[in-house]
């Protein structure tokens, strides 16, 4: 595992969008994520707060030895912040000298917002007309539901996410992640690297609207479809996925589970192998990819009643040496002691002033030639203000110390 420490040569932008400079205007997840993934890979990212308060991911996930968040080290990488009021003229106004100077915007105030601080695409494209707008907002700029306010939660909830996850025996259950506003980041993301592609071609900007509900809707697979020409409705079904197997979680004598997928007909007949009873695969109950869909239950209990006669490292050993998909359900002190982990550097050790030992995921996916790397941890509020305004917008010492009496910074 490797370590980061605060020199320069860490802090220096080398991912694929370096010189790429993003101001973030927005707070929480679905637009900050989006701002974390163009920081991972190199882009300058200039993080917009309001003075005093922050970003309310500052105050998430407390830890209560020093009493700091451990989720804004990770969501707020690679970024600078800066603080400025954008409910004054004064500030509004600071923001189109950074909106001139930069390339991407991202926000995700409810709709109308940023039109209200008179800082609406239409004002700031005649400022920059190459610009590159990121909405992220939980139903769109325009519909009926706009307006309303909208978290990942409702958005996985609308988007049919919800509905499909969880056991049948049980209410809808969420994800122990915020996967919907996640979802929303890395679609919105995409779209600006899209339209970064468009403008290289015409010169022209454009504003990438992503809609929480509609990022989790296209996550559905085919389940508009299945409905439409079926009637059919997906349900919740618990660690399987009906008519695919088997392809379940099974217990191990020493009581672990492991996630075995061996659903293809050529991946059941080497399991069928593995457990000793090679004839499974031409039994016509179970010979297809249909008829192991049609005796699920009975298939997994089969399975089952193999695994449990095996501890969890040599069910592991058999499966790989058949060439059978398998893996452990992980938690955190398992991902830290795998080897492959390891060796791929997935968790990284980064420097940090007060958490001695952080260590977080690392940026993904791999580059061969331009990777992205995690240069620091989430900074403190306004903790950029000199080099932003001074050195970039070339403010004077007298010119800041006014914006601060007047509470704009």
């Amino acid at each position: 595992m490797r370590s980061s420490t605060e020199t320069e040569a860490t802090k220096e932008a080398t991912g694929p969008l370096k010189g790429l400079r993003v101001i973030e205007m927005g707070q929480l997840l679905a637009g900050p994520f989006c701002g974390q993934m163009m920081g991972d890979f190199g882009a300058e990212v200039i993080k917009v707060e309001q003075p005093k308060i922050g970003d309310p991911m500052r105050g998430w996930g407390r830890e209560k030895p020093h009493g700091l968040s451990l989720w804004w080290p990770v969501i707020a990488r690679n970024k600078k912040s800066i603080t400025l009021n954008l409910r004054e003229k004064a500030g509004s106004d600071i923001l189109k000298q950074l909106v001139a100077k930069a390339d991407i915007v991202i926000e995700n105030f409810r709709p109308g917002t940023m039109e209200k601080w008179g800082l609406g695409y239409d004002v700031l494209q005649k400022i920059n007309p190459g610009l590159i707008m990121v909405r992220v907002s939980g139903f769109g700029q325009d519909g009926p539901y706009a307006s309303r306010p909208g978290y990942g939660a409702i958005g996985e909830a609308m988007g049919g996410m919800r509905y499909v996850v969880g056991d049948p025996s049980s209410p809808p259950s969420r994800m122990g992640i915020s996967i919907g506003d996640q979802l929303a980041a890395s679609f919105a993301c995409m779209g600006a690297l899209a339209a970064l592609h468009h403008k290289d071609k015409t010169g022209e900007g454009q504003v990438i609207d992503s809609a929480i509900y509609e990022a989790v809707l296209a996550m559905m697979e085919s389940l508009i479809t299945e409905y439409v020409e079926a009637g059919y409705i997906r349900e919740r079904s618990g660690a399987i996925l009906p008519n695919v197997a088997p392809s379940n979680i099974y217990p191990t004598k020493d009581g672990q589970m492991v996630l075995i997928a061996a659903n293809q007909d050529t991946v059941f007949t080497r399991l069928a192998a593995a457990m000793g009873q090679p004839e499974l695969a031409s039994d016509k109950r179970y010979a297809t990819h249909g008829a192991r869909g049609e005796n699920q239950t009975e298939l997994d209990i089969l399975v089952g009643e193999w695994t449990s006669t095996l501890d969890a490292e040599s069910l592991m050993v058999t499966l790989d040496k058949y060439g059978i998909p398998q893996g452990k359900i992980y938690r955190a002190p398992d991902m830290l002691d795998d080897p492959h982990f390891k060796a791929r550097e997935a968790i990284i050790k980064v420097a940090h002033p007060q958490f001695k030992n952080l260590q977080m995921q690392n940026v993904a996916p791999k580059f061969s030639k331009t990777p992205g790397k995690v240069r620091w941890t989430g900074p403190e509020l306004g903790q950029h203000n000199d080099e932003i305004y001074r050195e970039l917008l070339g403010m004077t010492k007298g010119e800041m110390q006014k914006l601060e009496d007047d509470k704009i910074i």
